[in-house]
């Protein structure tokens, strides 16, 4: 096992937080995770087809910094472990569902799969299979909301672009180019290296010359930070920070999340590469349990009331699975559609 990162301390009495947004929190969480649970129940019964990367571990990023945007007016930009990223910005599990069914009701129609989530609707910009490949489209988001302010004098062109990637993407030729142009022109864009310190089966430290890539920021000029993504209040603090400094028109952040997958890279991944005692200390630092666990001790919201936002998750699943099954292929004479030729 790899000498482990020191977690960046964060000071939970300075946390200001209501009953109602704890339980948004917590309750997006709780789906992303049953959900993608689900998903590997459904997969290794042959309902869903490719390869299909799961999420487990990583909810406190997704959670902490979508729930932190204007929820349908900001942008969000993802990579090919995307579920819990289209649940975090709305888009309905049903929809989601049935995607990775390849159903005509899934938010892509049937033609993304698990990779390519996307709605326009809620401002989602898609899922990218190719690493880094989202870089660019979350850049180019964010200038034409500054072009939309400055150039044309729309003061209510004042959104973010959040775009996610991992630990891996941040050694490709897009993640440099587009990190000193967003700088050069102060892009209200956010960048998150989700860092869960594997691309593919490849150990972070191995495969890059500076680990800490929160620090690659100072190369651009630009606000870096590290953040302990395991923590969905820490995370929700350092996000914040960069969205407000985004509207104000003060430019990009890198935010460097450490966290950890539960599972293999995917569900054809036996992950066999990681050390037992890596996971036993990333498992034990598990997101919800860890908010769960703040909640009560601080009396913000009783035990009862997080096993009934439980039970009405793993209902809404349910329904999303019964969705999916009994939805439409997408039809043959469709084919062409939407093809840009």
């Amino acid at each position: 096992m790899a000498e482990e990162r020191i977690l960046p301390k964060f000071d939970h009495s300075t946390v200001e937080i209501s009953k109602e947004e704890s339980l948004v929190y917590y309750e997006d969480m709780v789906l992303g995770r049953l959900f993608e649970d689900k998903c590997a129940e459904m997969y290794y019964r042959g309902k869903m087809f490719g390869f299909v990367h799961l999420y487990n571990g990583q909810e406190a990023v997704s959670s902490g910094i979508v729930k932190s945007l204007r929820a349908n007016e900001d942008y969000v930009c993802s990579t090919y472990r995307d579920h819990v990223h289209a649940l975090s910005s709305n888009v309905p599990a049903r929809e989601v569902m049935a995607e990775l069914f390849g159903k005509s009701t899934g938010c892509s129609k049937g033609r993304g799969g698990s990779m390519h989530m996307f709605s326009a609707e809620h401002k989602l910009l898609g899922g990218y299979a190719f690493v880094a490949e989202g870089i660019p489209v979350a850049t180019g988001a964010a200038y034409q909301s500054m072009y939309r302010r400055r150039a044309l004098g729309d003061e209510s062109s004042d959104q973010v672009t959040v775009c996610f990637f991992g630990d891996g993407a941040s050694n490709n030729g897009q993640f440099f180019e587009c990190l000193n142009m967003a700088a050069l022109w102060k892009l209200p864009v956010i960048y998150v290296v989700e860092n869960n310190k594997w691309a593919i089966g490849m150990a972070h430290e191995r495969a890059t010359s500076q680990p800490e890539i929160y620090k690659k920021a100072s190369v651009f000029n630009m606000e870096g930070y590290e953040v302990d993504g395991m923590d969905v209040l820490a995370v929700r603090d350092v996000a914040q920070k960069a969205i407000a400094r985004a509207r104000a028109g003060e430019g990009p952040t890198l935010i460097e999340a450490l966290t950890y997958r539960f599972r293999g890279h995917s569900l054809a991944d036996p992950d066999e590469l990681r050390d037992a005692k890596e996971k036993e200390f990333w498992n034990a630092r598990d997101p919800i349990k860890k908010f769960a666990q703040y909640l009560t001790e601080n009396n913000i919201v009783t035990q009862a009331e997080l096993d009934a936002i439980d039970k009405k998750v793993m209902e809404t699943i349910d329904d999303a699975v019964k969705f999916a099954e009994e939805s439409p292929e997408p039809d043959p004479s469709e084919l062409y559609d939407y093809i840009f030729a």
